[in-house]
């Protein structure tokens, strides 16, 4: 049975368990869980990460932990009861961990090792704490490294900061909100400014020293210098050295390593350096040759100095090589250091070039205690401390030192006899008040132990040597009286024996017989002869000789004039003996009681260091004085001790203040002193109004602190010995001091009165009494004390008065003393501060200390505590005085402008951030009563409106993100907290006040506009915190924007018809609060648009405004990153149902199907965007989203932003061609017109036709770099005519130079023809604008199908590709999965006429076989019935697909949708029809190349013939006789009579071009292939008798004839008509093989390769026709080689050459192609009808252009048939004419042209297509049948072409340059392009201007395309025109 669990409550996984058993809950290891229930060894409970998920688990897998139960039942909570420390820690390594793994995944290797590294330490710390065996000391250490590294993360990770105290986290519920700003503005500034070190230390380790001249021990010493004033800062650190140069004892490592301490922040200068003296220990002469001495002399080696200025810059302990330098002459040795600073070069040079000593120097800074603790190691292995010289700059009590200096600074000694100076030796000895030697009292230096003796070093043959040498004399304080110390000279010998013989002596007292030490400085000793045996072990035989020649007698004239003599310099640095006698006087005042007072004048003459070492002693002497003698030195005691009072102040000795506090605590004991002090205080205070000089004054009351706890000491210690007697006397007493302290203070003085000074001085000290008071007087007692005296402060505030800045100081102090703590003090003191305050406040004065003393009024305030009556009516009067002027100034501070400096800033961000604290401390005290009486203070509506609207503005610049810091949140989550609190409160009110009659609009717009930033603030947004983060955030404050949501819906449904105020202003922001991905909030808020639909339907009878305002904030608000899928299915549903009872429902489904449309584009585009490169997807979702902004919105500012948007894209992708496409969108919006147009987008302000200038000349740039040029061209002479039109001719010329330089481009560079592909996109994954449609795309240069398809699944990398080409099912289309279909398509070029004209060069006909195609073909071969194995043409069917795009490619995308999809079925005879008229095109293309020589070499011809010759021999032709020619077929098939007919004459046809390429072959064949020649001549022959050829049929020999300069002449292109075509249902007219364009698309190398496989597999000499149908076709283009062609198996499912097969009317054709045939050789009429019939001319009566090209004599072909066979063929008469692709009909080729009748065409006309009346006209001249030309309108444009009449139904699209139409003069051609002279020239043209017109577009009168030809109406312009706000 499942019991609930009572104490086992909380526990972590030991090991994970898998939940396999029923109900089992998986485990990990490390998760911690809440256990409900317990049976029989399982709980059952949840993990904490998921809280939803219950289930059972076994008990043996939990530890049980304590833990603390909130709200016991059913939602209870568990909270562990451990260290805060450690909850901290567990939580913050579980987030860590989740991130920790994403810097993996984001390759950020630096911070993830480094974290891993603190993760690590952070556990080892952990585990420390939990085992619980630290001290206290350590555990604070631990928790303090803990802390540390947990901040680090989180600022590393960009975490929150978290505010802590004593090292446990804070809950912010349990402190104020003033305090808490405290703790994060101090963990703030902890983080951000570390508090500079004011004390440093010099780490020294000395390594070694390198020489080449070793051999000798050495001693090393070190010491710091200050180069300014040429001494020491340091005693020296000593370093011994062995023969190799490295330290002696290693093995210690204090003597080698020092740390040189106390150095001030002003050592450490430029002019500071180490100095480094080094002697050797060794023969008096270094080169000495060896001998029996064995007495060693300390010899000058070298120096070496670097600046302590070098170290700043280094961080870490550097190495360091110094340079050693000897003396050029030993006499200067004892300044060496200093001429090497000054840099004298001629006093000393380099010891040696590879001498230098390696030491090791670190700056080390903070107290000596810090490094203790950072640097243990250091300490720890031991290392030797150097003081400093003297005191630091900080004396610190305890700090004992006794420590005397000697220098040994130089001597004069006669040469004693000698004919040499002396050797001279000086030894140190200190001797004990006996004259015994003092045992290991002479040290040399730090570093090594001090010795018994010292011997100096020994400069050779020098009678007055200078050593400067220090030594150190650590003699402890009780054995410096009677010792002394002294100096042994002695000669050393050089001499073999190496004597050192003893001259004289010098000895010198350390203490004075009246106490006194041996003072600081020089001292000049007398040098005392003696013999060597002299003995000097009996001290008292020369203690009683003078030995100084300053305190010698008078009468001692011998003695005087002596000149040996030795000085020496003494320092002492003791904190327990002094040099100075007036302390000693003091001191010692009973034995001299005459001296007292001279003794107490001279105190404030001592120096302060000499006070505070004898503090103690000094203040027992004075309070011994005064109470002996009150009455005569009572005075003077009390100015003695206000000396030494304000001596503490000083920051030298402040440390000395406790040393006082526990004088007066402990030691004094001066029971009466209280009156004389009170006494002569107010004797004092009493005097200063008539006082001339205050500065005394202001000193007494400057010690006034110390004064009263002398008074309250001796007051307490008098009522202790007397049970409490005077009591009464010194209340008074007090009473009476406070009066004329009171008496005082109200003086009202002049700005510059010393009075006014002596009144700041007081009100500064004054705080510090209270506590003092308060341990006689009551709490109460004190506080009258405090209010009586401030409240008699004069009441001026004139704010440059410094007593105002003092005053507000003296409230602070107050307010943070303990005295403000108390509530009953409290009381009693508010209304005096609140007073003070208020006015500051009003007056924006002294703002800083305002805040201070707020923040510490409302720190005492705790919410919990707002309960009790006292502190509400504290609260109450908080509130009453300052809540209004607190707002003010926060608004005033924010508004403020601010200097740019950053401390400015900083300071008010903190101004700032306080006053806010304390707004919000406020707020949150108070309850309901507080709000009722506040709000019913205000006594007009006007006050309340007011405040309100103060109070909602104050309440948004508190959300501003700035703020606050980043990592804040805690302090935001409280603010935010705060503010909907009050919110809460203040809507009552609002609606109360503000509604009906009293509407306010602008306070309630206020309301909203809060309400609406509030719910957008990022902290609020949980779903981008971790979940752990998130649990806290809701257990704690709940979601808070859903109870402002909540809070705005009931506000608006309380609005009624008011609401109309605010339709449609609030629409955007309510729409951004709907996007907030919360859906309780979401649920909320939508509805609120049904009823702006409904109230602004009721107003003006529509929503238009309504729709308008969203669609236009979705857009910025969408790209933003806001809203989702669920937010657009939950906005069309809850509308949809919310307005299905409404009258005007149609009209808003309408909105709603609109908005969601729109909703649906711009999340696919977003999401598309968010993708790191340029992408097809990211463009063809920008286009959808252009076009719907287009089309269905009528947007014209958004479509225009989309459009560059669109253009930037493509730039990006370099699709250069479709960024021009797309930036001629806008071009077409604006006309060339003088409009101002305004600042938009990258654009200035310009006209319009500035604008218009610009985008013309960047979109030729851009065709330019796509290679469109023929495009360009257009643009180009646009822009000329506009340039003639204002006569700006250099510009003209440059246009012109443009244009001609891109027909030089067209001609000279080589483009690659794209592929295209056709793709489909099924499934529901994809995006809405791709979502199971299919597109036609245009691929890159070089991309083949593989390419393409690689690419598409790139970009869709959870597509799957389609193996199949069949249209897929509708379980595909609905399937949740991404499905691609990507095959090869070709293009149906719709210029046919530019395409079969002969002499238009391949460069040009490049252009328009894949530039403005809307039709793409694809066939799939099939067999249908039975399949004959022996011949598979009887059964192979062909599935020709044709697609047409809602826009021609290429456009403002690389890809369209396919608009429309027709399928048409080619029989096994139309198949093998096209078959052989595509080898007959081929063959006649490779024949012309040869015959005009435009081929290098002929193996493609010969590879052709050989590949067609060969097929046909071995049964490729046969297979069509057997399968079409047979009787059964004839029979069976009696409608195919003509199509048999047309497929035996393309037979002959292809007989008779073989005979005529093997006759050219014939002449161009080389000599080693004449072999291969003459047995495709034979097999030819073969071939014709298999055909029963014997002679050729008339029409078949006329076909190939025409060739004009070796090319087929277009004349006689059509012989035969074509029986296929996509625009017929199953049997349409075909055209002629000639038909088709002159070049195919495989170029002549690809050919080679491979022509030979590719004509067996289309004649059927492939083993199965399936295999010639096996794959799409995806042919090359020209430039690729033979292995980039198109597989020859594909040749005939997409033959190239349809790729420019026009797609004619069957009549048409038939026309065409008829009228090249002679009577008797034409099929019957039926199927070939007249091309004269009237059925063939227009409404206007003009007959096709391009039937009128082709009507030629028949009897003109009867006459050339015999010489068709006779290569070369003669030339024609005609010109080979080849106008411009891009210009139309001329007015100077043809006299009836119709061009300069009307406006030129729009269509394609005016640049694919070539103009043909030129030719029609040419040829009609020419020739004597000009009867069979029809008759010509020549004023209207020619209707009946059928390329001129094409798509009907295909409104061109605004962007295609084809589109364009513009007015401009017939240019004349090229000379290579020229009229003959038989042609009259044409007349100059008008000026441009002269003939421009209105109308610049022609629109073709119908449409091929169309089934109901229909005529085309002109389509207006689809926008609005705007643009000249633009």
């Amino acid at each position: 049975m499942w019991i609930p669990t009572e104490h086992e409550k909380y526990g972590v996984v030991l090991a994970s368990f898998r939940g396999t058993v029923q109900h089992g809950l998986p485990l990990e290891i490390g998760d911690t869980v809440q256990l409900l229930e317990k049976c029989e060894g399982w709980y059952r409970g949840f993990v904490h990460k998921n809280p939803n998920a219950k289930g059972i688990f076994p008990c043996t897998y939990i530890h049980l932990k304590n833990a603390h139960i909130k709200n016991k039942g059913q939602f209870e909570t568990v909270i562990p009861t451990e260290d805060s420390v450690i909850t901290e820690m567990t939580s913050t390594l579980r987030d860590w961990g989740a991130m920790w793994k994403r810097l993996y995944v984001k390759n950020d290797g630096d911070l993830f090792h480094r974290l891993w590294h603190v993760m690590n330490e952070i556990l080892d710390l952990r585990r420390q704490v939990l085992v619980g065996h630290l001290t206290n000391d350590r555990m604070k250490d631990v928790k303090q490294h803990i802390t540390a590294r947990l901040d680090w993360g989180n600022e590393q990770l960009s975490l929150d900061l978290v505010p802590r105290r004593e090292f446990s986290m804070v809950d912010p519920d349990e402190i104020s909100v003033t305090e808490l700003f405290k703790l994060m503005e101090h963990r703030h500034r902890k983080k951000e400014t570390p508090v500079p070190a004011s004390t440093h230390h010099l780490f020294v380790h000395m390594k070694s020293l390198m020489s080449s001249n070793l051999g000798e021990e050495l001693e090393v010493f070190f010491h710091i210098y200050d180069g300014r004033e040429n001494r020491p800062l340091s005693e020296r650190f000593f370093v011994r050295l062995n023969k190799n140069g490295v330290p002696k004892s290693p093995e210690k490592t204090e003597r080698q390593c020092t740390l040189f301490v106390d150095l001030g922040s002003s050592d450490l200068r430029k002019d500071v350096y180490i100095v480094v003296h080094i002697m050797r220990i060794g023969r008096m002469g270094a080169g000495e040759k060896k001998n029996l001495c064995s007495i060693q002399y300390r010899r000058p080696f070298g120096c070496a100095v670097v600046s302590i200025a070098d170290l700043l810059t280094a961080d870490s302990k550097d190495d360091h090589l110094l340079k050693v330098y000897a003396c050029t002459t030993e006499s200067e040795w004892y300044q060496i250091h200093e001429n090497i600073i000054r840099k004298v070069n001629s006093r000393y040079n380099l010891s040696g070039s590879n001498t230098g000593l390696a030491v090791s120097l670190q700056l080390l800074h903070g107290d000596i205690e810090q490094l203790r603790r950072e640097y243990m190691v250091l300490f720890t292995r031991g290392v030797s401390i150097t003081k400093k010289l003297g005191f630091s700059d900080i004396i610190m009590p305890g700090e004992m030192r006794n420590d005397l200096y000697m220098t040994l600074e130089k001597g004069e000694f006669e040469k004693g006899g000698k004919s040499v100076a002396r050797n001279v030796e000086i030894t140190v000895y200190v001797l004990d008040i006996e004259g015994q030697v003092m045992k290991s009292y002479v040290a040399a230096g730090s570093g090594e132990p001090g010795g018994d003796v010292y011997h100096s070093f020994v400069l050779y043959h020098n009678n007055s040597p200078r050593w400067a040498e220090q030594i150190k004399l650590p003699i402890p304080v009780d054995m410096f009286r009677g010792s002394h110390v002294r100096f042994e000279f002695r000669h050393c010998s050089t001499k073999d024996k190496g004597e050192k013989k003893l001259f004289g002596y010098s000895f010198v007292h350390l203490m004075q017989e009246d106490g006194r030490t041996l003072p600081d400085g020089t001292h000049e000793l007398i040098i005392h002869k003696c013999e060597e045996n002299a003995n000097l072990q009996d001290s008292s035989c020369y203690l009683k000789l003078p030995f100084s020649k300053a305190n010698l007698p008078g009468n001692n004239q011998a003695v005087k004039g002596t000149k040996e003599c030795f000085w020496i310099t003494s320092f002492l640095c003791s904190t327990k003996l002094t040099q100075n006698g007036d302390m000693l006087d003091l001191l010692k005042w009973r034995a001299h009681p005459e001296r007292i007072n001279d003794s107490l004048l001279k105190l404030k003459e001592i120096d302060g260091s000499e006070i505070v070492k004898f503090l103690q002693d000094t203040l027992d002497t004075l309070f011994g004085i005064l109470d002996e003698s009150s009455q005569r030195y009572g005075l003077k005691v009390f100015d003695c001790l206000v000396h030494i009072i304000n001596l503490l102040q000083d920051s030298k000795f402040h440390h000395f203040k406790p040393v006082m506090d526990t004088y007066i605590e402990s030691h004094f004991a001066g029971a009466l002193s209280y009156r004389d002090l009170i006494k002569v205080l107010k004797w004092y205070v009493d005097r200063i109004i008539d006082a001339e000089h205050q500065d005394h004054i202001q000193q007494v009351l400057n010690a006034t602190e110390y004064i009263f706890k002398y008074i309250i000491q001796s007051r307490r210690l008098f009522a202790l010995a007397t049970g409490g007697q005077s009591e009464e006397e010194f209340r008074c007493c007090v009473h009476e001091l406070f009066m004329s302290i009171r008496f005082f203070l109200s003086q009202e003085n002049k700005i510059t009165s010393p009075i006014t000074q002596t009144q700041a001085v007081f009100l500064r000290t004054f705080p510090a009494v209270y506590g003092e008071l308060l341990k006689i007087f009551t709490v109460r007692e004190v506080a009258g004390f405090v209010r009586e005296t401030l409240g008699s402060l004069p009441a001026t505030a004139r704010a440059e008065c410094p007593l105002e800045a003092v005053k507000l100081h003296c409230i602070a102090k107050t307010v943070e003393s303990q005295l403000y703590t108390n509530t009953e003090s409290r009381c009693i003191l508010l209304p005096v501060v609140l007073r003070l305050l208020q006015a500051h406040m009003q007056e924006q004065r002294d703002l800083v200390m305002c805040a201070r003393i707020l923040t510490s009024m409302l720190s005492l305030v705790r919410k919990y505590d707002s309960t009790e009556p006292v502190v509400s009516e504290e609260v109450d009067l908080i509130v009453d005085s300052l809540l209004v002027v607190l707002m003010r100034t926060i608004l005033e501070i924010t508004n403020r402008p601010q200097a740019a400096g950053t401390n400015m800033r900083l300071q008010f961000q903190d101004i700032t951030g306080e006053f806010v604290a304390c707004l919000l401390a406020l707020l949150r005290q108070m309850s309901d009563k507080h709000y009722q009486q506040l709000l019913q203070a205000f006594t007009s509506k006007d006050d309340l409106r007011d405040f309100l609207l103060q109070i909602f503005t104050v309440f948004r610049i508190l959300i501003r993100p700035e703020m606050f810091l980043k990592d804040w949140t805690v302090m935001r989550l409280v603010t935010n907290n705060v503010i909907i609190t009050t919110v809460l409160y203040l809507s009552d009110p609002l609606r109360k006040n503000f509604l009906n009659d009293k509407f306010d609009y602008k306070v309630w717009d206020s309301y909203f506009y809060l309400s609406v930033i509030f719910i957008n603030q990022p902290c609020l947004q949980l779903e981008s915190f971790s979940p752990s983060k998130k649990k806290r955030v809701l257990e704690k404050y709940g979601d808070m924007r859903v109870m402002m949501g909540c809070e705005i819906f009931s506000m608006w449904q309380n609005l009624g018809e008011h609401k109309l105020n605010f339709i449609p202003a609030m629409i955007g922001p309510f729409l951004e609060v709907t996007l907030v991905p919360q859906p309780d909030l979401r649920n909320v808020m939508i509805p609120i648009f049904h009823d702006m639909m409904d109230w602004e339907q009721r107003r003006s009878g529509n929503f238009k405004q309504v729709e308008a305002k969203l669609i236009d904030k979705l857009d910025g608000l969408m790209s933003e990153g806001k809203g989702d899928e669920t937010y657009r299915e939950l906005f069309n549903s809850i509308l949809l149902k919310k307005i299905e009872r409404e009258t005007w429902r149609e009209s808003g489904v309408s909105l709603i199907a609109t908005v969601t449309r729109l909703m649906e584009r711009l999340l696919d585009y977003r999401d598309c965007v968010k993708l790191g490169e340029v992408d097809g997807k990211k463009i063809g979702c920008t286009v959808s989203l252009l076009n719907f902004y287009k089309t269905e919105l009528n947007k014209e500012e958004m479509y225009i932003r989309y459009i560059h948007k669109l253009y930037e894209l493509h730039l990006k992708a370099q699709n250069y061609t479709e960024a021009s496409y797309t930036l001629l969108l806008y071009d077409e919006l604006l006309e060339w017109s003088e409009r101002p147009l305004r600042e938009f987008l990258n654009y200035p302000m310009q006209s319009e036709w500035q604008r218009k200038e610009y985008l013309h000349l960047t979109i030729v740039q851009n065709f330019d770099r796509g290679k469109c040029w023929e495009n360009g061209i257009i643009l180009c002479r646009e822009l000329a005519d506009q340039y003639e039109s204002y006569y700006d001719y250099r510009n003209l010329s440059k246009m012109r130079m443009m244009e001609a330089s891109l027909y030089e481009k067209i001609m000279d560079q080589q483009r690659l023809e794209p592929e295209f592909f056709r793709v489909g996109f099924y499934g529901k994954k994809f995006p809405f604008f791709l979502r199971n449609k299919e597109f036609v795309c245009r691929g890159h240069d070089y991309e083949r199908l593989e390419a393409f398809q690689q690419r598409m699944l790139n970009e869709f990398p959870h597509a799957i590709a389609m193996q199949h080409v069949n249209q897929p099912d509708q379980t595909i289309y609905q399937a949740e999965a991404q499905y691609l279909q990507i095959y090869a398509v070709s293009p149906i070029p719709e210029s046919q006429d530019v395409l079969q004209r002969d002499g238009v060069a391949d460069n040009i006909k490049s252009f328009y076989k894949v530039n403005h195609i809307w039709r793409f073909r694809y066939d799939r071969p099939f067999h249908k019935g039975t399949k004959d194995k022996e011949n598979e043409f009887k059964s192979l069917w062909v599935e020709r697909t044709s697609l047409t795009l809602v826009q021609s490619l290429p456009g403002i995308s690389r890809w369209f949708e396919v608009e429309k999809r027709e399928l048409v079925e080619v029989s096994p005879l139309e198949n093998a029809i096209e078959v052989i008229e595509n080898k007959n095109l081929q063959l006649r293309m490779l024949i012309a190349q040869c015959q005009s020589r435009q081929m290098q070499n002929i193996n493609p011809l010969t590879m052709c013939l050989n590949g067609v010759i060969d097929a046909a021999v071995n049964g490729g032709l046969a297979r069509y006789q057997e399968a079409f020619f047979v009787k059964d077929y004839i029979v069976n098939h009696p409608e195919d009579g003509e199509k048999i007919g047309r497929l035996r004459e393309l037979m002959f046809e292809q007989a008779h071009i073989l005979e005529y390429g093997l006759a050219i072959h014939e002449k161009f064949v080389p000599q080693d292939m004449r072999p291969l020649h003459k047995k495709l001549v034979d097999q030819f022959h073969v071939m014709k008798s298999s055909l029963g050829i014997q002679e050729f049929p008339a029409y078949v020999r006329a076909s190939p004839v025409h060739f004009t300069n070796g090319s087929p002449r277009s004349s006689c292109r059509n012989s035969v008509p074509n029986i296929i075509s996509p625009d017929g249902a199953r049997v349409v007219a075909r055209r002629s093989p000639l038909t088709y364009p002159a070049v195919n698309r495989y170029s002549s190398s690809s050919l080679s390769s491979q022509a030979s496989n590719e004509v067996s597999n289309i004649t059927g000499q492939s083993e199965s026709s399936d295999e010639v149908f096996n794959m799409q076709p995806s042919p090359s283009t020209s430039s690729l080689s033979s292995n980039h062609s198109a597989s020859p198996n594909v040749t005939s499912s997409a033959p190239s050459s349809t790729r420019g097969s026009p797609q004619l009317q069957d009549k048409h054709k038939h026309s065409r192609e008829n009228s090249c045939l002679s009577s008797r050789e034409r099929p019957v009429s039926a199927i070939y009808p007249n091309p004269l019939d009237p059925a063939q001319v227009n409404t206007h009566g003009q007959i096709n252009r391009q039937n009128s090209v082709k009507e030629v004599n028949n009897t003109q072909f009867s006459d050339t048939v015999g010489k068709l066979l006779c290569p070369p063929v003669p030339p024609s008469s005609l010109p080979p004419f080849t106008p411009s692709p891009t210009e139309c009909q001329s007015a100077g080729l043809v006299s009836n042209s119709p061009v300069l009748s009307g406006s030129y065409s729009s269509g394609i006309s005016s640049m694919s297509r070539c103009s043909v009346s030129e030719a029609s006209g040419t040829e009609a001249t020419t020739g004597d049948h000009s009867a069979h030309q029809g008759p010509t309108m020549p004023n209207s444009v020619s209707s009946g072409s059928d390329e001129l009449i094409r798509r009907e139904n295909k409104t061109p699209p605004p962007y295609s340059v084809y589109e364009r139409t513009n007015p401009r003069r017939p240019v004349p051609l090229p000379h290579s392009l020229s009229i003959p002279p038989s042609v009259d020239p044409p007349a100059l043209p008008p000026k441009p201007h002269q003939q421009r017109t209105s109308s610049m577009k022609l629109v073709p009168a119908s449409d091929p395309r169309r089934a109901d030809g229909v005529p085309h109406v002109p389509r207006p312009r689809p926008l609005p025109r705007k643009v000249s706000q633009l």
